[in-house]
């Protein structure tokens, strides 16, 4: 039964991820400085969606690393953060909405978008690795 769950899970997720244009209006977004401080106070943890190389480059501290092509297989890895605030990240924005999406089909009941990705955590000078 867990495993046919798991794959109408997967098919959800599946069409979720070939709609061309996320609901942006349904999405709970957040600025940097909002996820600085909720990250800092240990209120939130950021799930960066961006790929190998581009996290390899610079990343948020702290930040757990899911490329938003692996999110649907790794979802387990995030299930202890289930109940608590997510906040999804990436460049600029685009590829954190999907994964948001993702993450809410999931069932996670906290998730914010981080309006303007990494390239906006910089302009506000915050820190990256």
């Amino acid at each position: 039964m867990r495993s046919f769950l798991r794959y109408l899970q997967l098919g959800f997720v599946a069409i979720l991820l070939g709609c061309a244009n996320a609901d942006v209006e349904s999405i709970d977004s957040i600025s940097p400085k909002e996820a600085s401080v909720m990250t800092s106070e240990q209120k939130a943890v950021i799930i960066d969606v961006r790929e190998d190389s581009e996290w390899n480059e610079q990343h948020i501290p702290g930040a757990i690393h899911i490329p938003l092509a692996q999110l649907n297989d790794r979802l387990l890895e995030l299930e202890q953060y289930k109940q608590s605030p997510v906040i999804t990240q990436c460049k600029a924005g685009g590829r954190s909405a999907k994964a948001f999406d993702v993450l809410k089909l999931a069932g996670f009941s906290k998730v914010y978008n981080m309006d303007g990705g990494i390239m906006a955590w910089e302009k506000a000078g915050l820190q990256t690795q």
